[in-house]
């Protein structure tokens, strides 16, 4: 069953089509609202946002109206709504993001040192990425994490498809200004030696 056809069966009265809907996209919100969070050790926050992102929906399907936006873009908005309004209550920003996998880990075969740069690399990223602004992190999570297009991201964040895409291209620019001392060696072996 296609969404369309889920959302016309909860709209008739069929609860079991709403679980089958979210069942589809639990992992996906959760995962962002992780990533929204920069939050290890915020998975119980992260579980109670997502069950709430799925109870505003549920409660809000009947104004949902398919022309205006998919259900994922709508869902995906409700979920960084939710999400922003908690962050507005806690007054918190500077929390580390979950080890939910920004950057793939090492295989289990790989030798230990190479996990470890891994883990090391992935720990980099995550840091780089906390440090963009909320509206840069988000766009770039939705593309490279949730792989949303650019018309549904600019639904999800209220901006025009060019405002995303210049979002996406000042994250992209930091994140790599922000790593290149650590994969660039010609970089690294600059520094050392003006520190001489």
């Amino acid at each position: 069953m296609t969404d369309s056809q889920l959302i016309r069966e909860i709209k008739d009265g069929n609860v079991q089509a709403y679980s089958e809907l979210m069942r589809r996209y639990q992992r996906k919100i959760l995962a962002f609202i992780h990533h929204m969070l920069k939050g290890a050790g915020l998975d119980l926050l992260a579980e109670d946002l997502c069950s709430e992102t799925f109870y505003k929906a549920y409660r809000s399907l009947h104004s949902f109206r398919e022309g205006d936006a998919s259900f994922s873009t709508w869902l995906y908005t409700i979920a960084r709504n939710t999400v922003l309004s908690e962050l507005r209550k806690q007054k918190s920003g500077n929390v580390s993001l979950d080890e939910s996998g920004l950057v793939p880990l090492a295989p289990p075969e790989a030798a230990p040192e190479q996990r470890l740069l891994q883990q090391e690399r992935m720990n980099l990223v995550r840091e780089a990425i906390n440090r963009l602004p909320e509206k840069q992190r988000s766009a770039l999570i939705l593309r490279e994490y949730d792989q949303l297009d650019y018309q549904e991201i600019a639904a999800v964040l209220g901006q025009s498809v060019s405002a995303v895409k210049s979002l996406l291209f000042r994250a992209r620019a930091s994140v790599k200004s922000q790593l290149e001392p650590y994969f660039n060696p010609s970089y690294v072996e600059y520094e050392e030696m003006k520190a001489r």
